[in-house]
């Protein structure tokens, strides 16, 4: 009985890995190992970056008790076409990205006001921000496509054919040996962490299932090293992936080891309670979503750099991206309840179903289909299980 437990425990715990690592032995399947090809993991990277940085912002907005942010796109494409029309007219690059992070800092603080001080709904507040943002893209931009040609901004965040980690390591030509270097010191450097979270717990008395940690952390250190060793094939790390690892590692640290991080998780599991508590529980919602348009300035700098190129449609359909893959890696529709470490499971989940779809030719609209039908088991599994919890 006690072995049916944990097994069952285990399966719970690590069911969207399971998930995603029976999705990738289908598309495997199904593309003839196409979706496996260096070159096509690196795509998954780049082209996702926005979603990584925009999912762990609406993270913190969908632990407040389930709110989303719908103005995301919008701004993206508003505070990356800012950026753009600077750098044409020749205005200093750090300039243009430091507007670009203001602008989105501002807009989240914009609506943040609303949604905390004025009690206005989120979804109000953020569906105004979205057709708002969006026509004052067009205004920036004149309904046109501004390019950027400022070779180190491209090169820095992850734009262009050159926008990778040298091979200072000096490595054959077809192998980047500082990128499978750096592979084994993250896994080494999470092995030491998951040794020292276990004898923090033993030393606190608290009931661990050791084996569980330590099966987890095998399974997550074979894929980091084959991570790497596939990009490593490619032409190694690629720009955006430092700032998708920064971002993820700054947002980790916050919900799981500051106040403001258990101010969220508290807000998010009974307000009223939180306020009776003594926390500013409106502070903690204009924090929420002043961070959250931060984050959408930055993934409008990724997105602009990603396609040298700033135009008016850009951003469309980001927000929903952002919210599935919080979703699917499981943060609660009621708030309360999510991880960053579930964040990256949904993006890189919802990045595959996208790649594994057109590598197969599968027809745009019944992708959407399909990402739709995710979302909604991914919802209904969180539903299920807080009934079977009452």
């Amino acid at each position: 009985m006690m072995m049916r437990k944990e097994i069952g425990s285990l399966l719970q715990k690590y069911t969207m890995i399971i998930a995603l690592v029976v999705l990738t032995v289908f598309f495997s399947i199904m593309t003839q190992g196409r979706i496996l090809y260096p070159q096509n993991i690196n795509n998954l990277i780049s082209q996702n970056g926005y979603v990584f940085v925009l999912a762990s912002g609406m993270l913190l907005c969908i632990l407040t008790g389930g709110n989303i942010d719908l103005a995301v796109g919008s701004v993206v494409c508003f505070a990356g076409a800012i950026g753009a029309v600077m750098m044409q007219a020749g205005m200093n690059m750090w300039l243009a990205v430091a507007a670009m992070l203001g602008v989105g800092l501002l807009v989240g603080a914009f609506q943040g006001f609303w949604i905390s001080k004025v009690y206005v709904p989120a979804f109000i507040a953020t569906l105004a921000g979205m057709y708002a943002f969006r026509g004052l893209s067009n205004v920036v931009l004149q309904g046109y496509a501004v390019s950027i040609d400022d070779e180190l901004f491209l090169m820095i965040f992850g734009g262009g054919a050159n926008c990778y980690i040298p091979d200072i390591l000096g490595g054959p030509e077809n192998f980047n040996v500082t990128c499978m270097v750096l592979g084994v010191i993250v896994v080494a450097i999470y092995v030491l962490m998951t040794l020292r979270k276990l004898n923090v717990q033993k030393k606190m008395g608290i009931i661990q299932n050791t084996a569980s940690e330590w099966i987890g952390c095998g399974i997550l250190s074979i894929v980091i090293l084959w991570l790497f060793w596939k990009l490593a094939s490619y032409k190694g790390i690629p720009t955006v992936l430092i700032w998708i690892a920064l971002v993820l590692g700054i947002y980790n640290y916050v919900t799981g080891k500051t106040a403001i991080g258990r101010h969220l998780y508290a807000v998010g599991g009974n307000e009223k309670a939180t306020a009776l508590s003594g926390i500013n529980t409106r502070r903690v919602f204009f924090f929420a979503y002043a961070n959250m348009g931060f984050l959408a300035g930055l993934a409008g700098i990724l997105t602009v750099a990603r396609a040298a190129s700033a135009q008016p449609t850009y951003g469309q359909g980001y927000e929903m991206d952002a919210i599935a893959s919080c979703f699917i890696g499981g943060a609660s529709a009621y708030g309360g309840t999510g991880k960053i470490s579930g964040v990256i499971i949904g993006a890189v989940l919802m990045g595959l179903i996208n790649q594994g779809m057109s590598i197969m030719g599968i027809d745009a609209n019944y992708q959407r289909v399909v990402k739709g039908l995710v979302l909604l088991i991914a919802v209904m599994f969180d539903v299920l299980s807080k009934r079977q919890k009452r």
